[in-house]
């Protein structure tokens, strides 16, 4: 099977690529070799490459931290509309999408995909997810998967929480979080079979919440690095009140795929606390001084 992986550099598909780059031909173009926001460039890779997929992960970043978070609108719509053109070419796609899609503006409590376009997001990245959303409809060799939490090696340890409580607790620092929310979080190891699914399978519906059975509070996480780590670190809470909730529904995904196995959150952040550990050269000290 011949993919082509879009994003293969950022923290999602840099494990999508590690994972299959052993069982698939996997082509993942940096984006100076095919820059997705140029259409003659995008075409032109197509008339060269014969696809059997395409996994779309490559996004305009709009978090905190983002070295430039401007133009998510057209940036996004601009490189999905310019792979969707070339739908003859290929034989399904792939794309990883957002929770943001159903509208951050309001809690979600395990929301379901019938939810969708109940409102209309505000937000920049939200509103470019809502607008690919609206637009796949139409098109039939297209699923997309909507992730909310996601967590592993990878991902940028300055912002991400269970990332980010890892680190601190390997050089002794408090963690710390801003407010303590109940969030969905998937450990990146398991998005990979629901990818491999969908490129064997054609799903019942064109759009899945990826998450697992049940949110977690931000605090119990932060307990569980603690308890992993062996050491008596203060956990810091900014704000007292419980944020509001960001989780959806997977019974979609549980019937479209019964036998999908989940880690559990204690063994996924043991995994990833023992991936830090022999890699801390990676992590700087410094950067973890200052809560972004």
């Amino acid at each position: 099977m011949k993919i082509l992986l879009t994003g293969a550099s950022g923290f999602i598909g840099k494990n999508i690529l590690e994972a299959l780059s052993g069982r698939y031909h996997i082509i993942a173009p940096t984006s100076a070799e095919l820059d997705l926001t140029d259409e003659l460039m995008v075409e032109r890779f197509f008339s060269q490459h014969r696809l059997d997929a395409v996994i779309h992960s490559a996004v305009r970043p709009g978090h905190r931290n983002a070295k430039d978070p401007s133009k998510q609108l057209f940036i996004n719509t601009r490189m999905f509309f310019n792979l969707v053109r070339q739908a003859d070419r290929f034989g399904k796609m792939i794309f990883l999408g957002s929770g943001a899609v159903y509208d951050v503006r309001q809690p979600m409590v395990k929301i379901d995909e019938g939810y969708f376009d109940t409102n209309v997001p505000a937000d920049e990245h939200g509103f470019s997810k809502y607008l690919i959303a609206k637009y796949a409809e139409k098109v039939d060799n297209l699923v997309k998967l909507r992730l909310f939490g996601i967590f592993g090696k990878y991902e940028n340890y300055t912002i991400r929480f269970i990332s980010n409580a890892i680190c601190k607790a390997l050089y002794g620092l408090p963690i710390t979080l801003r407010q303590n929310r109940r969030f969905d979080y998937l450990y990146v190891d398991d998005l990979v079979p629901v990818v491999e699914h969908f490129l064997h399978n054609r799903g019942v519906y064109t759009a899945y919440n990826v998450t697992p059975d049940a949110a977690v509070e931000l605090l119990a996480i932060a307990e569980l690095v603690r308890a992993r780590s062996g050491k008596d670190l203060p956990i810091v809470v900014g704000q007292e009140e419980l944020g509001p909730e960001y989780s959806g529904s997977n019974a979609r995904l549980r019937a479209e795929i019964p036998h999908l196995s989940l880690t559990p959150l204690t063994e996924a952040i043991d995994r990833l606390y023992a991936w830090y550990e022999a890699n801390l050269h990676l992590v700087e000290r410094e950067r973890l001084l200052v809560d972004r």
